[in-house]
């Protein structure tokens, strides 16, 4: 196993084992195939363990697999406040000691606010004293490191990523969505910082392994260097020096096995510009299925009536490649799950956007269109339900 810095110099396996989805039997975790699962990596020197509060039993999970190989000192637990449902720092409070019973520990090594969308949720959360709660929580030990998890644009995490002092973050970043969500831009712009960038989706769901479309999978075929579709994507991650470490979501022996043998030969910068040329081949041949050309470079950006044009774009896109409850979750993301929505509806048609779209998209057109597709009476629900939670 090869090992990166955090912001204080402990070293992190590159490859991260993410808890949110663990083995199943019966419509419930398997406990036996978990352990073997999650004991095989840490046998191989994965020293990660990425999991949330609302993922069902995972945190009991993990806590009791750790407690019983007797390994929790020698491995970092990262876990998330669940902060949209919180009101006050009670609630953090009472969130927090539920977390640490279920993980059978004293103390989280990385702890995360899940899913920040955007300032201004950031600013609702100081304003109930949580980042005073959570610097006493390092004082005592109980938190070591406090970062956060993030879906949306880059401009919007470039603006979080300097609105507190975080020890480290966690973003959505593959080679499909190099740029959109945070991005390459996001990534360096965060390293630049000092601060260390946790991947999750490295395989965007699985959607880079599954179902890839046939151009896809030739191309990768005729290639001379003969990787799976999951090694590519693994490798495209560990070439850049800004990544620190990768999640996997490992519900089998053999994803651990395969997984772990990529991370202990993987190098930063051994990616020639043919292997470079190979993915963005890769690239052309899933945007083929999606409906608009929008590369979230994000110079129609700012929106006077603050809809979020390339995450828009990024979720109608998804309809097309990942399928419809997919794109409605990515869309409610972006829109829904933040202070103020920034859904396609909001636009008024002033063309402003239009002015400075280097791929010269009719954006009016396709926020339009994309509203009809990802707006539906499932949408409309969580409009009105959403807010209710926000509005704290």
């Amino acid at each position: 196993m090869q090992y990166r810095e955090d912001k204080y110099g402990n070293k992190i396996s590159v490859l991260g084992y993410g808890c949110m989805r663990f083995s199943q039997k019966g419509g419930k975790i398997d406990l036996k195939k978990t352990e073997q699962e999650i004991m095989a990596a840490y046998e191989e020197g994965v020293n990660y363990y990425d999991t949330a509060y609302i993922y069902p039993g995972s945190e009991a999970t993990l806590g009791a697999i750790l407690e019983k190989n007797h390994i929790r000192d020698k491995v970092y637990i990262a876990t998330k406040l669940p902060h949209y449902i919180i009101k006050s720092r009670d609630d953090a409070e009472k969130y927090f000691q539920e977390e640490l019973k279920r993980l059978r520990t004293s103390y989280v090594d990385y702890y995360l606010m899940h899913m920040l969308t955007d300032i201004k949720t950031w600013k609702r959360l100081k304003e109930l004293g949580i980042d005073k709660w959570l610097k006493e929580k390092q004082e005592s030990g109980a938190i070591r490191q406090v970062g956060f998890s993030y879906h949306g644009n880059t401009d919007m995490f470039c603006q979080l990523i300097d609105a507190n002092d975080w020890d480290f973050c966690q973003i959505q970043y593959n080679y499909l969505d190099e740029h959109s969500q945070a991005g390459r831009t996001g990534l360096q712009y965060a390293a630049s910082k000092g601060i260390p960038v946790v991947i999750m989706e490295p395989l965007r769901g699985g959607r880079l392994v599954n179902n890839l479309p046939e151009k896809a999978k030739k191309l990768f075929a005729n290639y001379p260097i003969k990787r799976t579709p999951a090694e590519w994507a693994f490798r495209w991650l560990w070439n850049q020096p800004e990544v620190t470490c990768v999640l996997s979501g490992m519900n089998s022996l053999e994803m651990v096995r395969e997984n772990v043998k990529n991370a202990a030969t993987s190098q930063i910068g051994e990616f020639t510009e043919k292997e470079e040329k190979l993915l963005k081949n890769v690239v052309q041949a899933l945007n083929e299925q999606m409906k608009v050309g929008c590369t979230g470079c994000s110079y129609c950006m700012p929106c006077p009536k603050n809809v979020d044009i390339p995450g828009t774009f990024a979720a109608y896109n998804k309809r097309y490649v990942d399928g419809k409850s997919s794109a409605l979750f990515e869309y409610m993301l972006c829109t829904i799950v933040r202070k103020d929505a920034t859904s396609a509806s909001n636009c008024v048609g002033c063309g402003k956007c239009e002015q400075h779209c280097p791929q010269n998209i009719a954006i009016r057109k396709e926020l339009e269109n994309a509203r009809k597709e990802l707006e539906g009476p499932v949408y409309k629900l969580a409009q009105k339900v959403v807010p209710m939670f926000m509005k704290l």
